[in-house]
């Protein structure tokens, strides 16, 4: 199983069904949120919308309610009527739990409590997992903290950890990882500088809450051109070389090789 589908995830509301196409054209995927965007007294209504829509099963994740819940039941069942395949499971911290989901489903794993961080590991060689993401606002709430931010808008320590540690077992297993979304909508520069270190670092994509973000989002995750020619030169380079090489007086070794062909991948995508 893989996760592929393209750098800006944008959430939506699973009570709001006459955003559902809107959210899914701005967007690469759609996710479609069953549980902090939808209340209590809503869910069911909100579930009727997901059974009633018609969208590119590909294209849409579905955020689940925590497996501890009742209201995860209900989303599970709603989902086996309808072609909706892949779930983020929001609050994942029991690898055993999340071993016991309906094969039926790819999952992507939300790790935003202090459990789930600690248990990324093990979250990650799951085969049913396909993906990981993290949380920083329900993370912190969840050490009794008030921001996952400083002053300066900057992730504290905590958050940045947590950042890390998803995205390293993401790697170690093979799995795409999410980072995660930047609440305040009119910090564009914020966000484009975090999404390009995203980028930069290894994540897969990142997930968003407005689709003004997603422009943002897939700049930031698009190579530039010196950057895709300097990839098809090395390349080419590479073609006529054995071994390590020099190319414009830098080393050129296989880890260098591989960041290349992911450039170039990038600007395919």
């Amino acid at each position: 199983m893989t996760f592929d589908l393209g750098p800006a995830l944008l959430f939506c509301p699973a009570d709001r069904p006459e955003r559902y196409e809107k959210a899914l054209q701005r967007a690469d995927a759609v996710i479609l949120d069953l549980e902090d965007a939808v209340a209590p007294a809503d869910k069911t209504a909100a579930r009727g919308h997901l059974i009633e829509s018609e969208l590119d099963p590909t294209r849409v994740i579905v955020r689940v309610n925590p497996p501890e819940t009742d209201a995860f039941l209900a989303d599970l069942a709603t989902l086996s009527q309808t072609d909706y395949r892949r779930i983020m499971v929001a609050k994942s911290q029991s690898p055993k739990r999340i071993a016991r989901i309906d094969p039926r489903f790819e999952i992507v794993a939300l790790c935003e409590t202090a459990k789930g961080v600690a248990q990324v590991d093990r979250l990650a060689a799951l085969d049913n997992v396909v993906a990981l993401m993290w949380g920083a606002e329900d993370l912190v709430a969840d050490l009794g903290g008030t921001s996952s931010r400083k002053p300066n808008g900057r992730y504290r320590d905590i958050a940045r950890y947590a950042r890390a540690r998803v995205l390293l077992a993401a790697g170690a297993r093979g799995k795409a990882a999410i980072d995660a979304v930047h609440l305040d909508i009119d910090d564009a520069k914020g966000l484009a500088a975090e999404a390009t270190d995203a980028a930069a670092s290894g994540f897969r994509a990142t997930a968003c809450i407005h689709p003004s973000q997603v422009a943002v989002i897939r700049a930031a995750y698009r190579p530039d051109e010196k950057t895709v020619a300097w990839a098809r030169a090395v390349l080419a380079a590479a073609d006529h070389e054995r071994g390590v090489f020099s190319y414009r007086g830098r080393m050129i070794d296989e880890p260098v090789l591989r960041h290349a062909r992911r450039v170039l991948a990038s600007a395919d995508r």
